[in-house]
């Protein structure tokens, strides 16, 4: 069985850093444009690209939500957007737009993932996905483990991906299908400019009978996982980056197979949630399901806003790399450096004669291996160290090699893309 990635919010460049450095192995994101989240912070062009390159030089994926329903005039700007994300380097394109899904499918090779918008419930609404061209769905929120069973089965069969939302807010309606927001003020939830009236008080008994707990599904991990799933989703693009980093640190460690403590989950909680959190839709247990924000909850979180942001200060080392040095007499010191997609070589000018303590291998590795604050760790290195020699700059080949390296694995991939959408 594959691990099933980590998927986390990425609503402003904080937020990224803040998934990446906590764990996550893949974001999405949104454009100042066509996005379901349009009252995040999001990403410009320039800054758009700067955040895919920071992700791949790091190993993470970088999904576009370009997720709501165009209007006909639209589509040439939203063709020419995707564009810029896919020269940007982005790794899939998330969808609801079906027209707009037509034009992409021919136009470029990038993955297209069918946005929980799309409101897939079914093994047919599977089967019309594939045939769309879609590679992944996001399943709609609303289904019960047992439904995902049934969906998998003709997922599977289909050779189609599922992303499951693991975490965050839910839709009092149906992901994709409310039209409250329109109806009372004219912002459509599928035009990215939802209101939340469901948030809002009500007169009666319950002043506020619409506003759902947040999904927590972190004792359903394993489950999901054995279903298939491949994807595990936090919701959060208009959520603090301690939010977001408190939730994919804790996520990370649940699939990774490790026990998230009672501390961990009351630092989640506190962060964000509604009177406690819910997964009802999952199990079927939907009697306690409702829940709002107060103004104790908005006290704590402000009180673990500065320990959540310990999560996310340092930069994570994830990516492995092996290196191998070759320091011999009247030659140029060479570095090489591997990740296994990339390899770098560096040299220096040939070593001096030691006079005294001459290097060593034990001295060399231990200089190698001091990556500092980049996102790279050695696991294997070679030496080839002649007698009598003196360093001949190693940390500055390591930090040469590096330095080219991250260049190498942020630069992004060249693509076709067609923008004749005749």
């Amino acid at each position: 069985m594959n691990r099933p990635e980590i998927l986390a919010p990425a609503g402003s460049r904080e937020s990224l850093e803040a998934a990446v450095r906590a764990g996550a192995d893949a974001v999405y994101l949104g454009g100042t444009r066509f996005s379901a989240r349009g009252s995040a912070e999001n990403f410009s062009d320039g800054a758009l690209r700067s955040a895919v390159a920071y992700c791949h030089m790091r190993g993470v994926k970088v999904y576009l939500a370009e997720n709501i329903l165009l209007y006909e005039k639209e589509l040439p700007a939203a063709l020419e957007f995707a564009k810029t994300a896919s020269d940007a380097g982005v790794d899939a394109y998330i969808l609801q737009d079906l027209g707009l899904a037509a034009i992409l499918k021919q136009a470029s090779p990038i993955l297209l993932h069918a946005s929980t918008q799309m409101t897939v419930h079914s093994p047919a609404g599977i089967s019309a996905a594939a045939k769309l061209g879609f590679s992944r769905v996001v399943l709609a929120r609303e289904l019960s483990l047992d439904e995902i069973a049934e969906i998998a089965k003709t997922a599977k069969a289909l050779g189609v991906e599922l992303e499951v939302f693991v975490h965050g807010a839910l839709c009092m309606s149906v992901s994709g299908q409310c039209y409250f927001s329109a109806m009372l003020g004219g912002r459509s939830g599928n035009r990215g400019l939802c209101a939340q009236p469901c948030r809002l008080p009500y007169n009666g008994e319950n002043s506020y009978p619409l506003s759902l707990k947040d999904l927590c599904a972190l004792d359903r991990l394993s489950e999901l996982a054995a279903l298939g799933v491949c994807s595990f989703k936090i919701e959060g693009r208009m959520k603090r980056p301690e939010y977001v980093a408190a939730a994919t640190a804790a996520y990370r460690t649940a699939a990774d197979g490790n026990t998230v403590s009672n501390e961990e989950r009351g630092r989640l909680e506190r962060v964000f949630s509604r009177g406690g959190f819910t997964d009802g839709y999952l199990t079927g247990k939907r009697s306690d399901m409702f829940g709002r924000r107060d103004e104790r909850q908005k006290q704590e979180e402000r009180q673990v806003l500065s320990e959540l942001h310990e999560l996310y200060r340092k930069e994570r080392q994830s990516v492995p790399v092996s290196m191998r040095l070759r320091v011999v007499r009247e030659e140029s010191a060479s570095l090489t450096v591997d990740d296994t997609a990339h390899r770098v070589m560096v040299f220096t000018d040939p070593p001096q004669h030691a006079k005294s303590r001459p290097l060593s291998v034990l001295a060399a590795e231990e200089r190698l291996r001091k990556t500092g604050d980049t996102p790279y760790y050695v696991t294997r290195i070679e030496c080839e160290i002649g007698e009598g020699l003196f360093d001949p700059g190693i940390s500055e080949l390591r930090r040469r090699a590096l330095e080219e390296l991250s260049q190498l694995r942020s630069k992004p991939e060249i693509r076709p893309f067609s923008s004749d959408i005749s």
